[in-house]
């Protein structure tokens, strides 16, 4: 526990970084939502579009094969965008932590005010780990967005190569199971090691705490 008195224009600074990165955590939080929600009601409008147009195969055709693509590239743009704001959440309640920790080192009193979440609650009652990215919105765009890839390309095949059901089934299914297993790879690269490194800064805080 350190005896100098930080001076005010740090103390100020301070306040302000951790506003700014409160506001910056809730504000990926909106956005998330934001982009799920816009995701999913092109996806809806599409789909109902192209039930109102099943009646005439050609209106069908066009309609599915200029929607469901559009559709699809959105799903992709939301998905990478999802993962980015998922990292700086992360990060931005990792900085947080520092400076909480520090606030708990200010004076006697203040360590049960400012203490560390219990290990086994996990983080603010979340539990993280190397396969907390399956239960993210990112994959649940990233599902969603993998079964209309898949079907996609089971309509290309059955109506424009006129290919037998089976076949383009079989096609869509496995086209499906590809993109769900490359977005989500690229999701575990891109949040896991974020992931991983928030956990081990929060297992080593309260030691942290005692060194200042």
């Amino acid at each position: 526990m350190t005896d100098e008195k930080p001076p005010p224009e740090f103390m100020s600074a301070l306040v302000t970084e951790h506003f700014v990165l409160q506001s910056t955590a809730s504000s990926t939080i909106s956005e998330s939502g934001s982009r799920v929600a816009i995701y999913l009601s092109a996806l809806s409008s599409g789909l109902v579009a192209i039930g109102f147009a099943s009646a005439s195969p050609r209106a069908l055709a066009s309609l599915a094969f200029t929607v469901l693509p559009t559709v699809f590239t959105l799903g992709l743009f939301t998905i990478v965008r999802l993962i980015d704001t998922s990292v700086a959440n992360i990060i931005s309640l990792r900085r947080m932590e520092k400076i909480r920790a520090y606030y708990a080192a200010l004076a006697p009193l203040a360590p049960p005010y400012f203490e560390a979440d219990d290990s086994t609650a996990g983080n603010k009652g979340v539990r993280y780990s190397r396969w907390s990215f399956l239960f993210t919105m990112a994959s649940m765009v990233i599902v969603v967005n993998s079964v209309l890839g898949g079907a996609t390309l089971a309509l290309v095949a059955d109506m424009a190569i006129k290919a037998p059901l089976p076949a383009a089934t079989g096609t869509g299914v496995a086209a499906g199971i590809v993109i769900l297993i490359l977005s989500l790879l690229y999701e575990h690269r891109r949040l896991t090691p974020v992931v991983l490194s928030s956990r081990a800064a929060s297992a080593a805080r309260p030691v942290d705490a005692e060194l200042t």
